[in-house]
């Protein structure tokens, strides 16, 4: 039976065979994206789950490249804009999934009685502390909340306090606190929970 497309043909070799690479580059490096950052969050079980089809789409990547690279430019072209497009795939992936906690600490220009309310009714846990700034006496608030909840919290913050100054920090682990009731974990979270208390 004849090929759809000769392996020899100017289709196969110059617009197939890139095409290919660019696709298999981009799973392996969104995969391996996604590798790197669940293994620094210390989902350690997903890590080598992940790595394994990372290198596996990888060598497929690897052995269209080296059979075709000597005598078709493409083929760079293929690799490295895959290899591009699979880091901004992976991190927006990440981004979606949206894992783990941050630290969000909040100090504001003005009174906080309001914005304290609102994230005790809404029940997000907080920690107030006095401080001293540059500029005289502060106040500085602690909230842990879901990597997911930022957007809504600090949406929260710029309407109560609208030039408040706040940073956002990642947080490897948390022990208990105060979280929404209605956050249900999702399925990465559920499994990378499980991992790391069979360690």
């Amino acid at each position: 039976m004849e090929p759809f497309i000769a392996s020899d043909s100017f289709l196969f070799t110059y617009i197939l065979v890139p095409v290919l690479i660019f696709l298999a580059r981009i799973s392996d490096q969104s995969i391996g994206t996604l590798r790197i950052i669940f293994v620094s969050k210390g989902y350690r079980f997903l890590g080598p789950f992940l790595g394994f089809f990372e290198v596996i789409i990888w060598l497929v990547a690897v052995r269209f490249a080296l059979e075709y690279i000597d005598s078709n430019l493409f083929c760079y072209i293929g690799y490295g804009a895959g290899f591009a497009m699979g880091n901004y795939i992976g991190i927006r992936l990440e981004e979606k999934i949206s894992l783990g906690t941050v630290l969000l600490r909040i100090i504001p220009k003005k009174d906080t009685s309001d914005l304290e309310r609102f994230l005790i009714e809404n029940h997000y846990g907080l920690t107030k502390v006095d401080a001293e700034g540059s500029t005289g006496k502060v106040k500085i608030i602690f909230t842990i909340i879901k990597r997911k909840n930022i957007p809504h919290v600090t949406s929260v913050i710029n309407h109560f306090n609208p030039n408040a100054f706040y940073t956002i920090e990642e947080i490897k682990a948390v022990n208990r606190g105060v979280f929404k009731p209605n956050e249900s974990s999702t399925l990465l979270e559920s499994i990378g929970l499980a991992a790391r208390k069979a360690k």
